[in-house]
């Protein structure tokens, strides 16, 4: 530890990690596993009531890499089905979209866990493993340089790092000190988060109603003494009906949302405090400058539709650190080109999650014909072509165009069609001429 003019201490580190929340403990423990003098600052982030996180496949797989899987497995619950319920009240009838892990020759998709248990179990192994080092304090300012950089932390200290990983989220100083431009966007939306206890099992489904004024999702959790049925809540509103909503007493809001979940679940108990948080969006111009790299919230913000938020987090963690692996920090040509392949293997991923979040959660609060008979067209064509529904399972579960190594395993194989002869082309251009009849002939019928 070197000393500055002014008497504060240096700290010297090969790669600073910039942000405490779920990301940045989780970039910190991949880089320090993978060889790396790495150190971690910034504020833990206070709990968030109600919230949980879908973790798929491929983050399944990087948990098990940095050595937590095993704890957060005993805290979560498996996601086996994920079931799609239309409920828009749309003209043209809508089938429900239901997909099984087990189609794709998964014993699950992922698991669903507490925002807050993940990132306690995060941050305990990191203390227990001693990999690197914590700082718990905010970071004032950065001195970005072509050899190095450099974080000015609020008391006086200074961490000197080679490369500095950006995991402090949508209002990241890391990124406006890079000079980094970002567009952001916000909808008439507030998200309402809640943990639950209800009377009927949930059979490990996550269960998405699609409504006017965003998705209604019910996740499934572990049970706890007392309480053998649980799930979690994620409800999209108008900022009006969640103020209305809040202000209710606590059963006039249960029997709510037993009705919006058609008492699938029975009655319903809130356990929990209930989060509110304003739907937005955010893109950036680039994600990386010289001696930087954004991931996680810096660089990516949607709603949270089909879990898509820290799963794809963790991929920019985990091929941040695939494009680092054996590269000399201090080499500015060599970093440059490791930088270089980052953006140009993450730019795809974060644009198609981001545009087909934003694209969905429009369309469903947008009443315009078009768009509804569109929408509803796509889910018959997943409910009717068993091919296209597998392909857009293992999509969204491990993608295929994103898979580093801390998240890779042998590709899923086409499930065995149990006695049944494979689809060749044909039979699968007849079953989509077949959906779109149907849906020809429903419109017609209500015209």
């Amino acid at each position: 530890m070197a000393e500055t003019l002014a008497g504060s201490p240096t700290i010297d580190t090969q790669i600073l990690v910039a942000g405490a929340g779920s990301t940045g403990i989780a970039a910190a423990l991949a880089f320090a596993n993978a060889g790396w003098r790495v150190t971690l600052a910034g504020r833990f982030p206070p709990p968030l009531p109600g919230r949980t996180i879908a973790l798929f496949e491929a983050s399944v797989r990087f948990l098990d890499s940095i050595g937590v899987l095993e704890k957060v497995r005993a805290a979560a619950c498996p996601i086996e089905t994920i079931q799609m319920i239309d409920d828009t009240d749309q003209l043209l009838p809508v089938p429900d979209l239901v997909m099984r892990s087990e189609e794709i020759d998964l014993p699950a998709f992922g698991l669903n866990v507490s925002n807050d248990e993940l990132t306690a179990i995060l941050l305990e192994h990191a203390r227990a493993v001693g990999s690197f080092e914590i700082i718990e304090t905010d970071i004032a300012d950065y001195e970005l340089e072509e050899d190095g950089a450099t974080a000015i932390l609020a008391d006086g200290r200074r961490i000197a790092a080679d490369f500095i990983v950006a995991a402090d989220g949508r209002g990241s100083k890391a990124r406006a000190a890079a000079g980094i431009d970002t567009k952001e966007w916000t909808y008439p939306q507030v998200a309402l988060t809640a943990l639950l206890r209800h009377e009927l099992p949930h059979d490990n489904v996550s269960t998405e109603f699609h409504t006017r004024s965003g998705p209604f999702t019910l996740v499934p959790l572990p049970p706890r003494e007392g309480a053998e049925h649980r799930s979690s809540l994620v409800w999209l509103m108008s900022p009006r009906d969640a103020k209305r909503r809040l202000a209710k007493p606590r059963d006039e809001l249960q029997y709510e949302m037993e009705d919006y979940s058609r008492e699938k679940l029975g009655s319903i108990t809130i356990e929990s405090g209930i989060g509110e948080f304003r739907m937005g969006g955010l893109q950036v111009s680039r994600l990386t400058a010289p001696r930087l790299a954004l991931v996680g919230e810096t660089c990516h913000v949607f709603p949270p539709i089909g879990a898509q938020g820290l799963n794809l987090s963790l991929r920019d963690v985990a091929d941040l650190e695939d494009c680092l692996a054996s590269v000399d920090l201090r080499n500015p040509k060599e970093l440059s080109r490791a930088l270089l392949r980052y953006e140009a293997h993450r730019r795809a991923d974060i644009g198609f999650r981001t545009h087909g979040v934003d694209l969905l959660n429009r369309s469903l609060i947008v009443p315009y014909l078009p768009i509804d008979l569109i929408r509803g067209a796509g889910f018959i064509a997943m409910t009717a072509l068993g091919p296209l529904r597998r392909a857009v399972m293992r999509e969204g579960v491990a993608p295929h165009l994103a898979q580093p190594r801390l998240m890779r395993e042998e590709a899923p194989k086409e499930p065995r069609m149990r006695g049944k002869r494979p689809r060749g082309p044909e039979a699968l251009v007849d079953a989509a001429k077949g959906a779109f009849a149907h849906l020809r002939e429903t419109a017609s019928r209500l015209g």
